[in-house]
């Protein structure tokens, strides 16, 4: 199951008290103050881990409590530091504070931790408070709480190309042809559930990511449909792949329609480069190609408000293979001057 947003409670331990303690020994039956420290409590951290891809993991347990700080002791012993917990997400995740929706942390990388919720210093022992006029202290001080907060954790995939249509675009077909991924393929909407990420293995041994984002709707920003629970996997994408059906009545309205999607659920989506690729053209009649194809293109001329122009128009088809090279060199070139 592919979970991709959480709500959890994180609390750091709460550092131990520091000890009330006299220095007892034989022939010195007055000894001095020897309370020791309190240990710290222990942090919880978060780290991201490439091996995961959802936070399914957090939809069952949702309160992480690191361990207390042990007391101080006498003859000067410090008390144990609390263990720390260590919870794995994938890389991509975004931490917010749920209270005030600010970003504490982007795992863009493997292998970043970052602390979320610190733990408490241990309280001062009573030897700590010992002075001329004071030579016995009973003073000694509390450890410190720790850190508590309610977080979100947000996923976004990160993929070089995000495809973007409505539902049976063939979106999902395009992917299992130019890449490994195998995604259910069907002929009824939203049979893409989830968000699928397939490598596109490309000329001279470069390769590329390409995300199947689930169809979107009018009105997909507004939350109808599944659009808007995942238009956040299109954020991290470099390049976006407009994805409009050849047999549509009116492909430029469609086009249209997405891109005020888009527009509506963040206004830098449109900033991004696009090219617009009107697939299932093997359903068109051969003689009646070329004038689907030059009518499109005349529609498609015509400037878009808020967006960049696209970088191209090309016509293909999945099931058939037509145009997809073509489209796949457009993509790769894309990638290589966004890099840049």
């Amino acid at each position: 199951m592919f979970i991709d947003y959480v709500e959890i409670y994180v609390k750091a331990g709460n550092g131990g008290r520091g000890a009330v303690s006299f220095r007892r020994e034989k022939y010195i039956p007055k000894g001095g103050p020897d309370g020791g420290d309190g240990g710290k409590g222990g942090d919880v951290i978060i780290e991201s881990n490439p091996n995961m891809s959802t936070l399914l993991d957090y939809r069952y347990k949702r309160k992480y409590i690191a361990q207390n700080g042990e007391n101080g002791m006498g003859a000067l012993k410090t008390g144990k530091s609390g263990d720390d917990i260590i919870l794995q997400v994938p890389v991509g995740t975004v931490v917010k504070d749920k209270e005030t929706g600010e970003v504490l942390f982007d795992f863009t990388q493997p292998n970043q931790k970052f602390i979320v919720a610190r733990g408490g210093k241990g309280g001062r022992g009573n030897n700590h408070f010992k002075s001329p006029t004071n030579q016995a202290p009973r003073k000694a001080e509390p450890g410190q709480k720790g850190e508590e907060r309610w977080i979100i954790l947000e996923l976004k995939l990160i993929a070089d190309v995000g495809i973007v249509g409505f539902p049976n675009a063939g979106k999902s077909t395009l992917i299992s042809v130019i890449s490994a991924a195998k995604p259910k393929i069907a002929d009824y909407p939203f049979t893409t559930l989830e968000p699928v990420l397939g490598l596109v293995q490309y000329k001279d041994f470069k390769s590329f990511v390409v995300a199947d984002i689930p169809g979107i709707i009018e009105g997909a920003s507004e939350g109808k449909g599944l659009g808007l629970k995942f238009l956040r996997h299109i954020e991290r994408t470099k390049i976006l792949l407009f994805l409009i059906e050849a047999t549509s009545s009116d492909p430029f309205k469609d086009y249209k329609i997405l891109i005020n999607e888009l527009g509506s659920y963040s206004t830098e989506l449109l900033k991004k480069r696009h090219v617009v690729a009107i697939s299932k053209m093997d359903l068109i009649p051969e003689e009646l190609r070329k004038d689907i194809e030059r009518k499109i293109k005349l529609k498609f001329n015509k400037p878009v408000k808020n967006i960049n122009k696209s970088k191209g128009i090309f016509f293909i088809s999945a099931v058939s293979h037509i145009g997809i090279e073509s489209l796949l060199d457009k993509l790769a070139e894309m990638i290589d001057e966004a890099e840049q």
